[in-house]
């Protein structure tokens, strides 16, 4: 075992130095992203009797991711991407703050703290998705992505349970008075320490900027249309991939303690498979491992639409968390092989391709959180918490027929 280990170990040191340091720091930062997860909405789920704000406080993520992909770009020109990437880590710990200040949880408060944890994403993703383009190639991106998702789903098991048991212990107790709040402010001081360590980390990776160039256009090549269509089906799901195992487990299982063990269970099964994947599988696997992905979360769907109970809520929580990991290690391969080709077509700078995607996400996240906002708004909570989730994975798996048509241009 020891020797397999240290062969895993050499193998990762073969790398160049940029990938690894990458992953490094996407390991650490990987501690946080459970938190802000699962646990931001299960502080208002807590604090509000408004189950809509949770996703209402998603969409205002999701509307600032796209802003700051642009404001990003502009910034690329004059800061270093190391920079303008830890203040994305750093911004988390400054939403979770924002959150925890507000005396009473109202639209207004949650779209703000929402709209700053956008900024961080935005930050976040839009400099990590180019450090990643640029630190890989083809040939090893399958285990780029399935190492990192291998750091994203232990701590996946860990974090959850942690902050979980917590939580539980706090209320059970009586530690801080009993002030299960104060437990929040624990974890938004950790999330925070974190985040400066792994802003710390990433300036070691002597990261170079995108070279000044435009990178604001509308009309772009056939194929880029294409996965601008796919990341739209993508983000339909992702304001439920987030939010709805927090808002099932609160509403039929149990509190904080029950999310985190439910979640670190499930993540646990998960971890091998995807480090097996990741270190396997070939390009000419994303398709098949996608497919798996999308009819999982369609099968999660159906168990909790059919259930609708604890037993239902467990279902489809063992299905997405196998199945939202098995969509990223297939899908960001994908992306980027796509982005190597048009850019090199076209002509143009990478980053404004990965600006450009952005807002294809943005329009699936549009749709799919107002579905559910309207539904327990105008409706009710039962109806948008048992039904639109089945709508929604039925929907993004339309996304396998766009991924079949990207790969068939792929390929030539």
């Amino acid at each position: 075992m020891l020797q397999k280990l240290t062969n895993e170990f050499r193998f990762f040191n073969t790398h160049p130095l940029g990938m690894r340091m990458l992953l490094l720091t996407n390991l650490i930062y990987a501690l946080v992203m459970p938190i802000v997860e699962l646990f931001i909405g299960a502080y208002i789920m807590r604090n509000s009797s408004d189950i809509s704000l949770v996703v209402i406080f998603q969409l205002a993520v999701y509307t600032g991711i796209p802003l700051t992909f642009m404001f990003n770009g502009f910034m690329l020109n004059h800061v270093r991407i190391a920079r303008l990437y830890s203040l994305g880590m750093l911004l988390s710990g400054v939403s979770m703050f924002a959150m925890m200040s507000l005396d009473q949880l109202d639209t207004f408060g949650v779209f703000v703290a929402g709209l700053i944890m956008g900024l961080s994403y935005g930050f976040f993703w839009a400099n990590r998705d180019f450090l990643a383009l640029n630190t890989t190639k083809d040939d090893n991106r399958n285990y780029y992505y399935g190492i990192e998702t291998f750091f994203y789903t232990i701590a996946g098991i860990v974090v959850p349970m942690g902050a979980g048991a917590f939580i539980a212990a706090t209320e059970k107790n009586g530690w801080f008075g009993g002030q299960v709040n104060v437990a929040y402010y624990g974890l938004t001081i950790f999330v925070f320490a974190l985040s400066v360590l792994a802003s710390v980390l990433v300036h070691q990776g002597q990261f170079q900027n995108p070279k000044r160039a435009p990178f604001l256009f509308f009309k772009f090549d056939r194929l880029w249309n294409k996965m601008l269509g796919l990341a739209a089906l993508k983000g339909v799901a992702q304001g439920y991939i987030v939010t709805a195992p927090t808002m099932l487990i609160m509403s039929l299982v149990g509190k904080e303690g029950a999310l985190g063990l439910i979640q670190g269970i499930a993540a646990l099964l998960s971890a091998i498979l995807l480090y097996v994947l990741g270190r396997t599988t070939a390009p000419g696997h994303r398709l098949l491992i996608y497919g798996i992905g999308c009819a999982l979360f369609v099968l999660g769907a159906l168990f909790n639409a059919g259930l609708y109970s604890a037993t239902g809520v467990i279902l489809f929580v063992l299905c997405l968390l196998f199945a939202r990991p098995l969509l990223d290690i297939a899908y960001f391969p994908v992306q980027l092989k796509v982005i190597d080709v048009v850019a090199e077509k076209e002509g143009r700078n990478e980053f404004a391709y990965i600006f450009n995607h952005e807002f294809g996400l943005y329009a699936g996240r549009l749709f799919g959180c107002g579905l559910f906002i309207v539904l327990a708004r105008y409706v009710s909570d039962y109806v948008a918490l048992r039904y639109a989730l089945l709508v929604i994975a039925v929907v993004h798996f339309m996304g396998w027929f766009m991924m079949q048509k990207i790969t068939r241009d792929l390929k030539g």
